[in-house]
């Protein structure tokens, strides 16, 4: 764990390096000032966040960028990151579980993938020990292939599945999280046994990309984010996106005549047994921060959609969410 101050991380932001690499299990803590969104009180002198995680993916992305809003608006004066990630998030929820569910100082990332790994691996600890406190973004799913892949078109991958659906391994997150659902319903749709799917999981899209990059598998599936300097520099050529309509200049599964959408969603929670006020008072905290023009720039970055649900109303998907995972786990047959 070490100590940034606000000059050098000021700086990094405006060299466009707001998200700092980091190893897994890696503490950082940093301060900084910057232009508030309105007078706000004071959350805490220093917050936790839990990425159960990996550095670099879709989560740490979020929850330090989460954090560098809430340090620019003031509503607290550090942060420490802790990644604990594997198996889909369950892990990195076992630990916060363990650690910090009573501490009203820690939050933790969450989202559609971590509902996936709970549905699919049916863990010792879940996800009702989590508070929800506010989805933050939604983000869609693109199937690349390697550029010299004879696979052009979603068509044509719907027809190669149907054909052979092992001889078409796919590369994505972790097991039954979105990436593992969303090709589980293509190989369905495509008229193939989705129990003949070759899944390979990974920890994050860097290594999904290497994975088709190097023909271990024939698809990749991630959020666009995680492709985009392998598409821009036409390692990778994507195929199709989960949007219900073209995104990043991507056609659709629908406009290709395929009726599949789906969206990846992240959020973040606290423990259920930290006091109610407390609560409230983060998710304004988060609200806040979100509004920030730090938040609204990396959402711009890495072209993720906000995405704001709390309360009630994310109980309700949250738990939508779990059900409809466990039927897609059981209906897709679905392995670990």
């Amino acid at each position: 764990m070490h100590l940034i101050n606000r000059r050098t991380l000021l700086a990094q932001w405006a060299a466009g390096s707001t998200l700092m690499a980091a190893t897994a299990s890696f503490a950082q803590t940093a301060k900084v000032v910057g232009a508030k969104t309105a007078p706000v009180s004071k959350l805490s002198q220093k917050l936790r966040i839990v990425i159960p995680a990996n550095a670099g993916g879709g989560w740490d992305q979020t929850g330090r960028a989460l954090g560098s809003a809430l340090l620019a608006t003031g509503s607290v004066d550090n942060i420490e990151y802790e990644n604990k990630g594997g198996k889909g998030g369950t892990l990195g929820l076992a630990y916060y579980a363990e650690k910090y569910a009573a501490d009203p100082h820690t939050l933790i990332m969450g989202g559609t993938v971590m509902v996936g790994a709970v549905a699919l691996q049916k863990p010792a600890v879940d996800m009702a020990v989590l508070a929800p406190l506010a989805r933050l973004t939604s983000d869609y799913l693109v199937m690349v292939v390697a550029a010299n892949s004879p696979i052009k078109t979603a068509t044509d991958l719907s027809a190669a599945m149907k054909a052979s659906l092992k001889a078409v391994p796919v590369a994505g997150g972790s097991a039954g999280g979105v990436d593992h659902i969303f090709a589980g319903v293509f190989a369905r749709s495509a008229g193939a046994n989705p129990e003949d799917l070759v899944y390979l999981p990974f920890a994050g899209g860097t290594e999904v990309a290497a994975a088709v990059l190097s023909g271990k598998a024939a698809i990749g599936v991630s959020g666009f984010s995680e492709f985009s300097a392998q598409i821009a520099s036409g390692q990778l050529r994507a195929i199709g996106v989960s949007s219900r309509k073209s995104s990043f200049g991507i056609p659709s599964m629908r406009d290709q005549g395929l009726q599949l959408d789906m969206a990846n969603w992240r959020g973040v929670f606290t423990g259920q047994a930290v006091p109610v006020a407390r609560k409230s008072a983060m998710v304004e905290a988060i609200r806040l921060a979100t509004q920030h023009e730090e938040w609204k720039a990396t959402l711009k970055q890495n072209r993720w959609d906000a995405s704001w649900l709390a309360g009630k109303d994310f109980y309700s998907q949250i738990d939508f969410d779990l059900t409809t995972a466990r039927v897609m786990v059981h209906l897709l047959k679905l392995k670990a």
